[in-house]
Order: structure tokens, then C-alpha cells, then sequence
């Protein structure tokens, strides 16, 4: 029997393919980068046909990698960026737009609108979420009200709505499937994380067809079968990116807390059976549904980790690649009083200020690249403290570690850095794209190839951890500067 697991892991800035043994062993990967497009301020935007495109590539490139062919693939898992909307026409499967990136700002004044007590009450209640731009509906709504004969085109069930793994699913069934799976409906606004469906009501406020949305799926189940590559590969597993790092993480425990340090970052808390409303704006979510039960987690979503170090790279040019940041914020002992708050789109948890704008703060003469550079990274810690203190007031406990991943935590000096901010051991394990790794493991476990999550839970192991060093003093004055930052950066 074949025994090797696909993955396709397409994100916010990339499209990967990996191949894992059933040990968790990375066997072979490809991989391309995706261009960005920004229409006008505050908009991203993605084209579907390169994303379709180089999935394609990337996984006829993974299985050459690794010597094979699709007969040796005992099944595949998908995992994506979330709320990232596509919709297109379900009879040439070709998109009538761009795919509008979960970072996109362009809804923030029909979210205003939108936004009485009333209605931000009933959204929470039921989605567990704010009423922000992040998410899928108020996307799925300008589309609609924008694009000629687009809400006619839904309205009769002509069009499709999906996020990036829905619009994959589809594209690699050849149309024969469109169906997601239950964490990547519960970013939309529209799906009730309580009754584990699709909400009328919710459809009704944001006004949107439910001609328009796929079938729901727990995240290890047979979601179809693609036959583009030679030989028939069934789909079993899928999750949106940060449930599928969880996964990775095997954080199957309440209490076990993972971040993802991609373009963003993405901490998620296990909360096991229950849903815990925050009271300090972090978002109640669906972590995993397996076998028709779902686990819940408290998450909070960062817009911009790995996107400023980007920044600092292609748009001041500052440094030439990206693994230069860690040499440059060891050559200053500080930052000497610099502070980048990198609100290029806007604050995520626990601020969500989609007009909140980026700064650098406390420059003098003295400053320098390395300042500039070391206080990049630096805010990427003091935003995942900012999660961090947020989630232990809502959950009244604090956790013994956190498990990273993504593709910074490489740097060894901004692990340290997180650690000493946190005050809490940061691990991280040997296999870093848990990503593609979760969807791999949903794939096997839907295969029938795993028998249960004790048994992923066996395949974690740890590659490096990070304790505290710094004293509590610096820490505090630390991080008191870095919330007067933020405070000049606020739009209210």
C-alpha cells in the first residue's frame, strides 16, 4: 500500500507541495512564490489562475523530488490561507475577480456600517469573531455589489464562492466538488461555529445567496478525488492554515498553544470541547472537527510578522534577503528607544483597527539600519505578547510553553527575543512547516492510515527550546514602550 502523504500548502506569499512518510518525515518539497497586487491603498489582491497554475507545478515538481509517481501517494491533504474569498462562474470554473487577500482593508467603511450593538452581539454569538474586513463576508458582499450582474449571476446559482482550498478542491476535481471543510467556514462570518452550519440570518444580514457557498466537511473526511496527475489521488484531509499548524503541532490538549510566524502571526489556544468568548477581543474559533466532533481554540490574528521584514527588503531596501535581519539586530545591544509598529494594513488582536497605519517611533541621530532592522523584529514579539497576556485573562491560566513555527522562527535570535518576552519557553520542532505537515496528517488520518490523534500526537519532536533570561525590569520598560507605540498609531 502506498504510504506517502502529498500536501498542498498554499499561502499568503507562496505555493508549496511536500511529500511526508507517515512518520512526519519531509520526503520532498517545491515550491514558487506568489505575486502580491495592490489595486490602491489598502487592497491585495491575488491572481487565482497563478495560484492554480503553480499548484499545479509544485506538485509534479514534489513528486519528481522525490522519485515517484502519483501510485505511490496514499492520499492528499490541502491547506490555505484563510478568508481569502475567490468567487467564479460553476460552469468554466474560471474566477470573475481577483481573490481578495485576507489582508484587504477595502470593506473597513461596510463594516462600519454594518456595525450597531445589535448586529456585532449576534456576529459574535454566533461566529465566535468580530465584524472586521479580515474575514470572507463583508469580500463575498463588495464583489457582489461591484461586479456587473454578479449578485443576478449568485442569485440564480450560476456562481461559486470559495476560500483558496474550496477553489483548489474544485479545480482539482475537475468541477466535480465544491465543499470546505469546518475551520475554513468559520472564517467567513457565516457559519455558525454552535449548529456547525451555514446561519440564515447571517446570510440575510450580509446579503449574500446560499446558492453561492460549498458543502461543509470535517477536516479529515473523503472530499474528493483528483486524477490530474497520472494515476487517481483521493483528498482526505483539509484545514485552513493555522487549525492545520495546530495540527503539525500536535497541540490536541486544552491549554496547548501554538504561533505561527508567517506573513502574519497566528497564535491558537486549544479549548478543547467548549467555546470560551473572550472578553479581550481574541477570536473563538473552530480548532478541528474529526469524526463530527469539534474542538474549539481562542486565537489572535497578527497581519504583520514576516510582511515587515519583507518590507524592510523590497519596499526601503534596508537589507537584501530576509535571513540578514538576524545579523543586523545582533549588531546593536538595543534599539536604542526605536520602536516599528508595522500597522501596514491595519492592527489585528487584541486592537482591530483596520485604519490604524504604520510608524517608526523614536528615531534620533544615533538611529541606524540595524535600529531599524532589530525594532522590525522586535515587534513582532511584542505583538505575540500582546496576544499572549490577552488569552490568559480570558482563559485565567497561563501555558507551560509555546510551540512555534513558520517560516522566521529560523532566527535563533528573535526566538530568544520571544522568550525573554514572553517569559515563557518557546519550543520549536524539527520539522518547522507544520503547516503542510497538519494537512498531511488530516490526509493520513481521513486515509485510515493514522488511528487517532494520540497517535500523531507520538510523531512531535523538538528541535530546539528557548528559556527566559531577561530581567522582568527591561522586560516591563520593554514592552511599556512598545503599547505608547502602538497608542500613536490608533485611528480612535
Amino acid at each position: 500500500m502506498p504510504k506517502l502523504l502529498l500536501s498542498i500548502d498554499q499561502g499568503t506569499t507562496s505555493t508549496r507541495a511536500m511529500l511526508f512518510d507517515t512518520a512526519g518525515r519531509v520526503q520532498a518539497s517545491a515550491q514558487r512564490a506568489l505575486p502580491q497586487i495592490f489595486p490602491a491603498p489598502g487592497w491585495v489582491e491575488h491572481d487565482p489562475e497563478t495560484i492554480w497554475e503553480h499548484t499545479l507545478d509544485v506538485c509534479r515538481r514534489a513528486l519528481d523530488g522525490a522519485g515517484v509517481d502519483a501510485a505511490a501517494i496514499a492520499a492528499a491533504g490541502i491547506t490555505n490561507q484563510r478568508e481569502t474569498t475567490v468567487l467564479w462562474d460553476r460552469t468554466t470554473g474560471r474566477p470573475i475577480y481577483h481573490a481578495i487577500v485576507w489582508q484587504d482593508r477595502r470593506t473597513a467603511p461596510l463594516c462600519e456600517l454594518l456595525a450597531t450593538p445589535d448586529t456585532l452581539a449576534r456576529i459574535r454569538d454566533k461566529t465566535g469573531l468580530l465584524l472586521d474586513p479580515y474575514f470572507s463576508a463583508t469580500k463575498i458582499r463588495w464583489l457582489l455589489d461591484t461586479l456587473p450582474q454578479a449578485r443576478e449571476r449568485a442569485e440564480r446559482g450560476e456562481l461559486a464562492f470559495g476560500t483558496i482550498d474550496s477553489f483548489l478542491l474544485w479545480r482539482l476535481t475537475e468541477g466535480r466538488v465544491h465543499a470546505t471543510d469546518a475551520t475554513n467556514a468559520a472564517r467567513t462570518l457565516l457559519f455558525n461555529i454552535h449548529s456547525q452550519q451555514w446561519d440564515d440570518e447571517l446570510l440575510a444580514l450580509f446579503g449574500i445567496p446560499a446558492a453561492l457557498l460549498p458543502q461543509v466537511h470535517d477536516n479529515a473526511a473523503e472530499f474528493g478525488e483528483t486524477r490530474l496527475f497520472g494515476a487517481p489521488i483521493t483528498i482526505t484531509g483539509m484545514a485552513g492554515d493555522q487549525q492545520a499548524a495546530t495540527i503539525g503541532q500536535a497541540c490536541f490538549r486544552p491549554g496547548m498553544i501554538k504561533s505561527t510566524f508567517g506573513t502574519g502571526c497566528f497564535m491558537v489556544q486549544n479549548t478543547g470541547s467548549h467555546v470560551v468568548r473572550s472578553s479581550h477581543r481574541m477570536l473563538s474559533t473552530v480548532c478541528y472537527r474529526i469524526s463530527g466532533h469539534t474542538t474549539y481554540a481562542l486565537e489572535g490574528s497578527i497581519f504583520v510578522a514576516g510582511a515587515a521584514v519583507q518590507w524592510l527588503r523590497d519596499a526601503v531596501r534596508l537589507i537584501d534577503d530576509a535571513g540578514q535581519s538576524e545579523t543586523l539586530a545582533r549588531q546593536v545591544e538595543t534599539t536604542g528607544g526605536v520602536y516599528l509598529v508595522p500597522a501596514f494594513t491595519g492592527l489585528g488582536a487584541p486592537y482591530w483597527d483596520p485604519l490604524a497605519r504604520g510608524a517608526i517611533i523614536g528615531l534620533t541621530r544615533d538611529s541606524g539600519i540595524a535600529h531599524i532592522v532589530r525594532a522590525a523584529l522586535e515587534s513582532v514579539c511584542y505583538q505575540a505578547r500582546d496576544l499572549m497576556e490577552a488569552m490568559a485573562a480570558d482563559i485565567g491560566t497561563e501555558p507551560a510553553a509555546l510551540r512555534v513555527d513558520g517560516g522566521m522562527v529560523g532566527n535563533d535570535w528573535l526566538m530568544q527575543f520571544l522568550s525573554d518576552m514572553l517569559a515563557l519557553p518557546v519550543a520549536r520542532p524539527c520539522v518547522t512547516e507544520t503547516t503542510a505537515l497538519g494537512a498531511a496528517f488530516l490526509a493520513g488520518l481521513g486515509a485510515g492510515l493514522f488511528s487517532s490523534l494520540d497517535e500523531l500526537a507520538g510523531r512531535w519532536q523538538l528541535e530546539a527550546d528557548f528559556k527566559p533570561q531577561m530581567e522582568e525590569v527591561r522586560r516591563a520598560g520593554l514592552y511599556s514602550g512598545w503599547r505608547e507605540a502602538v497608542g500613536r498609531t490608533l485611528s480612535r
